[in-house]
């Protein structure tokens, strides 16, 4: 049996995602980051993307979308406390396309009272969310 870590996925509303993986990979503050088991414990701030774990004896690797939040790891755990996550299958392009559409239109319109940031951090994750689709998509 491979060499194996606990990895939870959680948001604020469920339990995405709890088992052991040989490998985790996802979107850190500075870049992507792979995590193996032992690795050096680690806090930092994930930006919206695409979760990838490689579940032991599963051929398939899970995928989740997170929304940004916070990752743990320790040396046999790795944590993802996200802001918003979504399963992988779960995912609905439309309803991605649409929140991108609207993100864009809010900051190309001038004349609206909008919070910027709000709409960029929205654009982002609809981006990120339509990226994470894409490589699920890929991958099948």
């Amino acid at each position: 049996m491979a060499h194996t870590m606990r990895v939870d996925v959680v948001s604020a509303e469920e339990e995405i995602f709890s088992g052991e993986a040989e490998f985790v990979a996802l979107p850190g503050e500075s870049g992507e980051l792979g995590i193996l088991p032992g690795h050096t414990p680690l806090i930092t701030r994930i930006r919206p993307g695409a979760v990838r774990i490689k579940v032991s004896e599963q051929a398939e690797d899970e995928f989740v979308f997170v929304a940004g939040g916070i990752l743990e790891v320790q040396p046999n755990a790795v944590t993802v406390l996200a802001d918003t996550a979504i399963r992988g299958a779960d995912l609905d392009e439309a309803k991605a396309a649409e929140a991108k559409r609207l993100a864009e239109e809010a900051l190309v319109n001038k004349e609206a009272s909008i919070d910027y940031a709000q709409a960029q951090a929205e654009l982002a994750s609809a981006v990120a969310q339509l990226a994470a689709i894409q490589r699920l998509r890929q991958k099948r």
